[in-house]
């Protein structure tokens, strides 16, 4: 089974949801069937790397809220964080484009670290106020997750992977993404937002029993009374208890 999510570091309810997912994925008895690709997904590619206000004020102008008004809502985000065990420092936090950030996952996922880098950004971005424009940083975090920093470092001065990730919006275009999180299961289902544990689980286990169903393997010539059904067993006819 795969599962892609399209999502962008600096997205608060994407690392939300990441948790959310992961929870439902513990209680999924086929979880290590399950095959998770990272989509890249730019909220805002014509970001600089270096951005002069915070996010507080980046909110207020986008949305045409006064600071103060921004600020109330990143802290009701920070409560909803908090109750998933992730720890959101918004005034801290540096704004910045994410898209070497996204490559540096698309470079992860050759030696199959997609996920642990994807956590280390999240964390990086979200709770450490890491600056995830710079190439250092995305080196000492790809360090982290075991991968070679020199190597990062030189990745990252190339053109390697903006193809790849300019690639994944563009498919997620085609697939209706306009928002993220936004999750596809084995090319069928589709989960849009930071849904709760009970959505993910359910569209899991839907999708994986549709395409693994149930093979009656009874022999023909077997009895089909020899089964319990409301409460009663019977064989040949007769009750049993």
């Amino acid at each position: 089974m795969q599962v892609e999510i399209w999502s962008d570091i600096m997205c608060p309810f994407c690392y939300i949801g990441k948790r959310r997912f992961e929870e439902a994925l513990e209680q999924f008895a086929q979880r290590d069937q399950v095959q998770i690709v990272y989509k890249s997904f730019q909220l805002d590619a014509s970001s600089p790397k270096d951005v002069a206000h915070d996010v507080h004020d980046m909110l207020a102008n986008k949305y045409g809220m006064s600071r103060e008004e921004a600020i109330r809502m990143n802290d009701q985000l920070t409560v909803q964080a908090k109750a998933l065990g992730l720890d959101y420092q918004f005034d801290t936090m540096i704004l910045t484009n994410t898209l070497d950030a996204h490559r540096l996952i698309h470079y992860a996922a050759q030696y199959g670290k997609s996920t642990e880098v994807t956590e280390l950004l999240f964390k990086a971005y979200f709770t450490d106020s890491k600056h995830v424009g710079q190439a250092a940083t995305l080196a000492a975090i790809g360090a982290q997750a075991g991968l070679d920093s020199e190597a990062i470092i030189a990745m990252l001065a190339s053109e390697q992977f903006v193809k790849e990730v300019q690639a994944d919006q563009e498919e997620g275009a085609r697939l209706g993404v306009q928002g993220v999180p936004f999750y596809v299961i084995n090319r069928k289902y589709a989960i849009s937002g930071a849904q709760s544990p009970a959505v993910f689980l359910d569209t899991l286990e839907k999708a994986w029993y549709e395409a693994h169903p149930l093979i009656d393997l009874t022999p023909s010539s077997g009895s089909a009374d020899e089964m319990c059904t409301d409460g009663v067993c019977g064989v040949n006819g007769v009750e049993k208890a």
